[in-house]
């Protein structure tokens, strides 16, 4: 974990109020693993951090963002060379087993942004690697001519505007058959589906949690599993499916 004053290289919008916003953080790159995320200081007036998914960590520190409020704002605002207070990386990320040869990839909105990250470290291992992104229309879709090539990709929109039709939840007992391990990033209603549709596979989900400091001072991301109380900051962000008690979040 380093602490790092980082120029912006670029800030650009990919999708309505959604944002690719890459920095200079050589130091934090290298030590960057698919899942981990960054505590980013909005700038002057915030006092609390914002928690966001590392989305790329090689030829400059990318985050994808969204606005949602204040923080999120001012750093969409963001311009090339600006300077940008980070800390990273932090929490534990996803673990691909050595014998895994096929993965299956599950982002559900924003979950995509850690996910490419993943994909693309599993393509240079020479792994076979498959991606479905769902979202209820193709705004809320993550640019597919941005993946990385080799990546086998589904997309599932709600109203059918892009892809197929229908829920992401739907389609994976047609994919998980092949898959050695999966991996997850989105919302907790699909995590709780998935929960039920895959029985017979690893899978490592995602949390995302309300964090005041991200490195588990604070104790505000607290999430239960049959481990007992954990934080999302520390112990994950990244867990097994089946160690979180899904029916008290």
């Amino acid at each position: 974990m380093k602490r790092i004053t980082a120029p912006v290289i670029s800030n650009r919008s990919l999708m309505p109020e959604t944002y690719l916003l890459e920095v200079d953080a050589p130091p934090i790159a290298a030590e960057a693993r698919p899942g981990q995320f960054c505590m980013v200081h909005c700038g002057e007036g915030y006092f609390l951090r914002r928690p966001l998914s590392i989305h790329r960590a090689a030829d400059g520190l990318a985050f994808w963002l969204r606005v949602v409020g204040r923080g999120s704002a001012a750093l969409a605002g963001l311009h090339p060379g600006d300077k940008v207070d980070i800390i990273g990386p932090l929490g534990n990320g996803y673990s691909v087993r050595p014998g895994a040869r096929s993965l299956l990839l599950v982002a559900g909105g924003m979950g995509a942004a850690p996910l490419a990250f993943l994909a693309r470290k599993a393509l240079r291992e020479e792994r076979s690697v498959t991606l479905v992104i769902g979202g209820r229309t193709r705004t809320q879709i993550y640019p597919v001519e941005m993946l990385p090539a080799g990546l086998h990709v589904v997309v599932v929109t709600e109203d059918g505007s892009q892809g197929e039709k229908g829920l992401l939840t739907d389609f994976l007992p047609g994919l998980v058959r092949n898959a050695d391990q999966i991996f997850s990033c989105g919302p907790v209603a699909m995590y709780r589906a998935m929960r039920q549709i895959v029985v017979d596979r690893p899978v490592q989900v995602s949390m995302e949690a309300w964090m005041g400091c991200g490195m588990g001072a604070c104790y505000a991301c607290t999430t239960l599993t049959r481990q007992g109380p954990k934080q999302v900051c520390r112990d994950g962000p990244v867990f097994d499916i089946q160690d979180i008690l899904w029916d008290e979040i």
